[in-house]
């Protein structure tokens, strides 16, 4: 049981361009927040860089503030839970705690002409045993280009004195002063080595990606008690007791617990989940199978489809159009024009994800006129981001043969309110915002609190999600596929560019 005194629960969102902490109450209330972004490292073109040290820097950072921000101390923390970007790879040596390199980031995309090559050949077997496209996306390509790169990293690897970890791991491995090298079931399946059916790191998969087994870390469940902090002195002795990844996080938040419910995250990139229950359902649409969590014995699997450029398109206008000084400033600009004027945006600035897994796809903006103004671009990216998720949606009920009621939302791009009637719009279903939209961290606050009995059940968690606004379809449902259609047009012309 919970000491009484324990009021609280610290969740660690650690995402693609800032690390959060967020304290939770009982009630699933927002107890004390703070957010520090980090720098973003572009090397070359499509390279996507972190400092894993930075990374943890400004982890704990945020975790300490967030404690100090409400008078708190460490005895007042039932346990931390941690979400983390997914994908994202880092090496670092066991015995001196640095890394080999940075982190290479999800987004990163300089091992896509070697996922190429392991295509022709592992495709089938690869989606059979991960539930994964063969993509640069995930962690298997980038940890063989580190070992491959780095002078000396593959001999010392095969010595058994490098880690490797995606960020949950490397995070956990600090807190612990290295004593736990772990990861969960939702975060391995994620790196393209770890066999979905069998709950195991693959032998054949670290042969084909040449991989040393011996730097992996020991798979867990996403609910339970990993260790205590030890290295931070105002975190010490609060037990480490959730961790998944941040989409999976999201959907556990959401309260996504039967088969069929689903979710969609807008963060950087837009990620639609949909809980299919204790069995994996293979995709015939490019969607990705994956694993939700486990909890005590029970593994539950979800089909994901992963849209790259969601809010980011927004950071784009801002940053390197400067068309908006804020990314806030969006809304008001794209309703300031009655339509899109016949623009269409395809922001496949690194590639086109499910349901196309393009890699070599790019940008497009097309139908400008003469009277296209800044609005009418700024309302092509806004619905953009609704018509990529429509094409996940529209895939996952091809696979699932699961028809939605509704979409629960979350993410920062929600607090638009125009964004979410015009996908409500083209998807002609409710789409339903939660009144805590920091459904990640909370749902890492769940399954650590879940572990530790600061909740005693999901039936416990249900009574404190609540509905902020429901958003109706208002658009005709033949204007509606007239739009889409339009947009897939624009898609196929934006896809193998490159190539």
């Amino acid at each position: 049981m919970v000491l009484t005194f324990m009021r609280y629960i610290l969740a660690f969102d650690q995402g693609t361009t800032s690390s959060r902490a967020i304290i939770f109450d009982k009630d699933s209330q927002i107890i004390s927040v703070s957010q520090k972004e980090y720098k973003q490292i572009y090397p070359r073109v499509g390279w996507v860089e972190h400092n894993p040290r930075e990374i943890w820097e400004t982890q704990i950072q945020t975790a300490i503030e967030a404690l100090q921000k409400f008078g708190l101390t460490a005895k007042d923390i039932a346990a931390i839970g941690i979400t983390n970007q997914r994908e994202t790879t880092v090496v670092w040596n066991k015995t001196t705690g640095e890394p080999v390199y940075n982190a290479i980031v999800w987004q990163d995309r300089r091992t896509s002409a070697f996922c190429d090559e392991i295509r022709k050949d592992y495709s089938e077997l690869i989606r059979e045993k991960t539930g994964l496209e063969v993509d640069a996306y995930f962690s298997a390509s980038k940890l063989n280009w580190i070992l491959e790169n780095v002078e000396g990293a593959r001999q010392t690897a095969e010595a058994g004195e490098l880690f490797f970890g995606t960020i949950d791991s490397w995070l956990i491995w600090k807190l612990t002063s290295g004593k736990a090298h772990i990861t969960d079931v939702s975060n391995s399946s994620r790196t393209m080595l770890f066999n979905i059916n069998t709950l195991d790191w693959d032998e054949e998969l670290l042969e084909i990606f040449n991989i040393p087994r011996i730097m992996l870390p020991k798979v867990t469940s996403s609910s339970e008690i990993y260790g205590e902090v030890e290295t931070v002195e105002e975190l010490k002795g609060i037990k480490i007791a959730g961790n998944a990844g941040d989409q999976q996080a999201a959907l556990f938040g959401q309260l996504c617990f039967e088969k069929g419910a689903s979710k969609n995250t807008y963060g950087t990139g837009c990620f639609l989940l949909q809980n299919v229950g204790t069995k994996p359902i293979k995709s015939e649409n490019k969607l990705l199978t994956t694993i939700a969590w486990k909890i005590g014995e029970k593994t539950e699997y979800a089909l994901e489809g992963s849209v790259f450029i969601g809010g980011a398109v927004i950071q784009w206008l801002r940053d390197s159009l400067e068309i908006i000084a804020n990314s806030s400033d969006v809304e008001d600009l794209a309703n300031s024009v009655e339509d899109n004027g016949g623009v269409y945006f395809v922001p496949a600035f690194t590639g086109l994800g499910a349901p196309h897994w393009d890699q070599d796809a790019r940008g497009l903006i097309i139908g400008l006129t003469r009277g296209t103004g800044r609005a009418h671009i700024a309302r092509a990216a806004v619905e953009s981001i609704c018509y990529q998720t429509a094409d996940l949606l529209e895939a996952m009920q091809a696979d699932a043969g699961i028809e939605l009621k509704e979409l629960r939302v979350d993410g920062g791009a929600t607090r638009n309110d125009s964004l979410l009637q015009f996908q409500a719009d083209i998807l002609q279903i409710p789409v339903v915002r939660s009144r805590i939209t920091e459904t990640t961290a909370l749902g890492a606050a769940y399954l650590a609190g879940l572990a530790v009995g600061f909740w005693q059940s999901r039936e416990d968690l249900r009574s404190s999600w609540q509905e902020d606004k429901r958003f109706e379809p208002r658009m005709p449902r033949r204007k509606a596929e007239e739009l889409k259609a339009k947009w897939k047009e624009a898609v196929c012309r934006a896809l193998n560019w490159v190539g």
